[in-house]
């Protein structure tokens, strides 16, 4: 296969994925925002601009007091901003039109209606933004079903997966951090924030199931250790890992790309993950280093499979990662 249809598959994923965990933060934030103490309303709108690593681009565009307002612009219809929902189905519909003659046409129509569908609420506003942003996740969720069922799941499928897996990990330990910079004293308020981090992964229901009444460490371990829990971040680099076999045709436990290493090591690392160190360590500084291991892995990937592809039109792949330095 071509890098330039494998790298354009991937990113199609990546994005489609990256929007409907867009339209979860917000969603669940409009929801929250409802039970929080007046004081807290600022600081929990910032709070997703923090754990999207997009403070200074949004500081530098909105200046530095968050609104409900300016973050819903920043996150939604802002096409300035490279992670809001305009620009990444902008960028995912961009890359579906480079290779529409690998895909299928109903993932075409998919995309290209869940696109303009975003672009006509930007210009018409919205008028009741619980009801839209449902809409954008199940454009997104209805995507994956589509894919999975109408396309060939040959090498050019596995590449779709493994963009929307590690994408998904990615925003999953996002989902997490969000806490981190709610920041939440009073216990009431606390539990209240952990529910919101639960129905941001769609993950109220099963945690019960699994877990009954909610609690910080239960949470945690949920998202990132549960083995059948599809957005958790074990699940989703295991099943990252044998797409990324099934394209190499390497047995499992063996490698002979970087991107082989990087992920198997990753998700080696969180398979005997221990929620007592994780909260030993403290939760945010587990997941950031979590965020920087899986950057690392998305950059193996690009380097083992995608080194020579030409960029889609408005795709600069240095830019396609959220924006988080090292430091």
């Amino acid at each position: 296969m071509l890098s330039r249809v494998a790298d354009a598959i991937y990113w199609m994923n990546r994005y489609v994925e990256r929007a409907e965990n867009i339209a979860r933060f917000v969603d669940v934030n409009l929801a929250l925002e409802i039970d929080l103490p007046e004081a807290h309303g600022q600081s929990h709108w910032l709070a997703l601009v923090q754990a999207a690593g997009d403070e200074e681009a949004f500081a530098a565009r909105y200046g530095a007091v968050p609104t409900r307002e300016n973050v819903m612009r920043f996150l939604t219809f802002d096409r300035e901003s490279p992670n809001s929902l305009l620009s990444v189905l902008s960028s995912a519909r961009n890359n579906a039109r480079t290779v529409r003659e690998v895909i299928s046409s109903e993932m075409w129509e998919q995309v290209n209606k869940s696109y303009l569908a975003v672009r006509d609420a930007s210009a018409h506003g919205i008028d009741t933004p619980h009801d839209f942003f449902t809409s954008v996740k199940q454009a997104s969720q209805l995507f994956v079903g589509i894919t999975y069922l109408t396309m060939t799941h040959n090498e050019a499928w596995h590449f779709g997966r493994l963009g929307r897996l590690v994408e998904r990990a990615d925003q999953t330990t996002r989902i997490l951090d969000v806490k981190y910079f709610m920041g939440g004293e009073e216990s009431a308020l606390d539990e209240l924030q952990w529910a919101a981090l639960l129905r941001s992964a769609s993950a109220m229901e099963m945690y019960r199931k699994r877990f009954g009444q909610v609690a910080p460490e239960r949470v945690v371990e949920f998202l990132l250790f549960s083995r059948r829990f599809p957005r958790s971040v074990r699940y989703c680099l295991r099943k990252a890992e044998r797409s990324l076999h099934a394209i190499t045709g390497v047995p499992i436990g063996t490698a002979s790309t970087a991107a082989e290493r990087a992920v198997g090591r990753l998700a080696a690392e969180v398979e005997y993950g221990d929620i007592r160190e994780v909260f030993a360590e403290g939760v945010h500084g587990y997941v950031d280093l979590l965020q920087l291991k899986l950057i690392r892995a998305g950059a193996a990937i690009r380097e083992s499979f995608f080194a020579g592809a030409e960029p889609a039109p408005d795709q600069n792949p240095a830019e396609s990662l959220w924006p988080r330095s090292e430091s």
